[in-house]
């Protein structure tokens, strides 16, 4: 009976050194994991700021001025006029507005198939101050 118990005891022993070795795995490689994707995102983030950096070189005014100048020639470029500021309500309607085509007589194969409209929005007063003449 010793020998019995000592054999079950061998093979629970094994068993244990296993599981124990295929979560040390498992835990070491998504440590690997965890440090790729840091490098991943310190990676991105240096990219990022490069590239803010750069945004802020190439949009620098005594650039774009010298820019203007030197094409302007070309490019015949003019100063915005206040009056062609467009107001909210002069927008196209939002994508929540949109109608929604009725799929089931598409399907059918109708002609006659319709969107449904969607009922005109009263104009809303602009509450927007852009400091604009109308």
């Amino acid at each position: 009976m010793l020998r019995t118990l000592d054999l079950i005891l061998v093979g629970v022993m094994t068993a244990a050194a296993a599981v124990t070795y295929t979560i040390k795995h498992h835990a070491e490689l998504k440590l690997e994991e965890v440090h790729r994707l840091e490098a991943e995102i310190k990676l991105e983030k240096d990219t990022i700021d490069l590239l803010k950096a750069d945004w802020a070189l190439l949009s620098q005014p005594n650039r774009l001025e010298r820019l203007v100048n030197n094409y302007n020639g070309e490019l015949q470029l003019q100063p915005t006029a206040s009056t062609s500021l467009v107001h909210a309500r002069e927008l196209p309607m939002l994508k929540s507005q949109v109608p929604v085509p009725d799929v089931t007589e598409a399907k059918a194969g109708s002609a006659k198939a319709k969107p449904k409209a969607v009922a005109p929005q009263p104009e809303e007063e602009d509450l927007m101050a852009t400091g604009s003449v109308e």
